[in-house]
């Protein structure tokens, strides 16, 4: 395939390079685009799950919790091909890091650095103190909802707890938004993976990439706002596309 030779020969090319992903990403891990039939928007109302909904009280919160007893898909969830292939891509020396959609933890589980992964709406492997600010892993607190508890609170101050991940009518993490749009700047190549692009404002990102100059390349099921802009874009599954890239990029 062509575009899969195009894609390699841009990262060789590279000398920073961005990676970008979205749900499309991680479906092949199992996990439903929220979206998606049968993702959690069809068993769930979105409205419930506004900031201000959680703040308003137990009974809300209750049902934010036992929604994340069953989405614990999301912490158990592993890496697949695609997320190994950008790992790879960090060990080459090739990618700056990584900004990402998605709250499931996969980038840092397949290898990617912690401190190059930027994760827009937060991670829901982690749950926040929203009184002193203390992080705790999301399978801790889980186990203590199977254990009867069914709206936890913080073991230190009482304080409410909260998933980690940014909920309707919550801003996104200011810093972590502030850095990805400056490593954004500085890229030569910036690659989208698996994302409509149609989520603002994490879609202006590419933006971003474009008026600083970089080549963007975009890897996605279906058509994105994008398209057009880009040097190559490849329809197909991330995981099988983005193997055969690293196959012709390892070969250089």
């Amino acid at each position: 395939m062509e575009e899969i030779e195009q894609l390699a020969q841009l990262i060789i090319q590279s000398g920073k390079l961005v990676v970008f992903t979205g749900a499309g990403i991680s479906t092949e891990s199992g996990i439903p685009d929220f979206r998606s039939p049968g993702g959690i928007w069809s068993r769930y109302d979105p409205e419930d799950f506004t900031i201000q909904k959680f703040l308003s009280g137990p009974v809300a919160r209750k049902t934010i919790w036992k929604m994340s007893i069953e989405g614990g898909l999301l912490t158990e969830a592993k890496p697949n091909l695609a997320h190994y292939a950008i790992a790879e891509l960090y060990q080459l020396g090739k990618l700056d890091c990584v900004i990402t959609q998605n709250i499931d933890n996969l980038h840092q589980k397949a290898g990617v650095p912690g401190d190059r992964v930027f994760e827009l709406h937060g991670n829901m492997g982690w749950v926040v103190c929203l009184s002193c600010h203390r992080r705790f892993p999301m399978p801790e607190v889980l186990r203590k909802i199977k254990e009867g508890v069914e709206v936890p609170d913080c073991p230190d101050c009482q304080g409410v707890l909260k998933p980690d991940a940014v909920f309707f009518g919550e801003a996104l993490p200011q810093e972590t938004l502030r850095e990805a749009i400056r490593r954004v700047q500085d890229c030569d190549l910036f690659i989208v993976i698996g994302s409509t692009l149609v989520i603002y404002p994490a879609a202006y990102i590419p933006t971003y990439a474009r008026e600083a100059g970089a080549k963007l390349a975009i890897v996605n099921l279906t058509p994105t706002p994008f398209d057009h802009y880009a040097e190559v874009v490849i329809r197909g599954k991330a995981g099988q596309i983005m193997t055969k890239v690293m196959e012709k990029v390892r070969l250089s």
